[in-house]
């Protein structure tokens, strides 16, 4: 059969990497696999033994991973980790093999557990499945009850359960510690994000701007998840606060339209709110973190106190919005 010259460099690829995934198996000394168990998975642990070889695929089990893990368990963390933009861990990052989710180098590492998000790398999961991997998958948070859950579930995957429930406790008390008081005012903060897109019910960005002692203006006008905040409502819902991110270097065209005269007025009458992306990506014990700016933030708006984390309106240019 004569096929076009694309699709015959698509076959070749194709086959060239499964060639190579079947050669790493014949590569790897084997382990002794179980009965029935497929060669290239590792030999299945005891019920309750702890996994020792522990990869992460996904930003947000990386950071959890990190943070629970014993000494050694975990080997692998994915190359998002160590981005400053996204990463609240980027530091520790380091300490760890990096990758970049394909089935290719993650079999190599000879994992007895991977851990993977609702939508990560789904050709990579699928395939480490089909090779008799064992992998979990961990849904993102849009909920501290959300976030709790997760810390325990890593923990039990883990066999660090008491660590889970230390670090949950935490997480609590730091919110709990930032809580405002009953009959505290309630200051209106617009989330603004690079494209006109805002956060909405439904989202971390909304659980901690309202764990915050805020109300969130994407919210009130009727914003369920991410959607685009037209420029006029954002200006006639005069926010008393603008939580924006630091800006990526180089710049983003996408930023140009926090550049429009019309946000002038209001961002220098709004305070303003910087704020690092990383503690808003993901949800784990450092999500308390960006509530306590943001409670304290609040304080300093209503007279309750004076802080830090309230700047003066920067430049529009400058603003990047989280």
């Amino acid at each position: 059969m004569n096929l076009p010259s694309g699709m015959r460099r698509a076959a070749a690829m194709t086959l060239a990497g499964a060639a190579a995934l079947a050669g790493a198996a014949l590569a790897v000394p084997a382990t002794d696999p179980a009965p029935g168990a497929p060669a290239s998975a590792p030999a299945p642990r005891g019920e309750n033994e702890a996994p020792r070889r522990v990869v992460s695929l996904n930003l947000c089990t990386d950071q959890l991973a990190m943070l629970l893990a014993a000494p050694g368990q975990l080997l692998s963390v994915s190359s998002m980790a160590s981005d400053p933009h996204v990463s609240a861990m980027r530091d520790r990052a380091g300490a760890f093999a990096v990758n970049h989710g394909r089935a290719e180098e993650i079999f190599l590492m000879r994992p007895d557990l991977v851990l993977a998000g609702t939508y990560t790398a789904r050709e990579t999961v699928s395939m480490l499945r089909r090779l008799g991997f064992r992998v979990e998958t961990f849904a993102p948070e849009a909920d501290f009850d959300a976030i709790r859950a997760n810390i325990r579930r890593m923990g039990a995957l883990l066999g660090r359960e008491a660590q889970a429930e230390a670090m949950a406790a935490e997480m609590d008390a730091r919110l709990e510690a930032a809580r405002p008081a009953p009959d505290a005012p309630r200051p209106l903060a617009a989330l603004l994000e690079a494209a006109s897109w805002s956060s909405g019910a439904g989202t971390l960005a909304h659980e901690i701007v309202t764990a915050a002692g805020l109300r969130n203006l994407g919210a009130e006008l009727g914003i369920t998840g991410m959607a685009r905040l037209p420029l006029e409502r954002l200006v006639m819902g005069a926010p008393d606060l603008l939580i924006a991110a630091r800006p990526y270097t180089p710049p983003s065209l996408s930023e140009q339209g926090m550049r429009h005269p019309a946000l002038d007025p209001l961002q220098a009458r709004a305070g303003r709110v910087a704020l690092s992306d990383a503690r808003w990506v993901c949800g784990a014990p450092f999500t308390a973190e960006a509530v306590a700016d943001l409670s304290a933030a609040r304080r300093a708006l209503t007279g309750e106190g004076r802080s830090a984390a309230l700047v003066p309106a920067a430049p529009a240019a400058n603003a990047v919005a989280r």
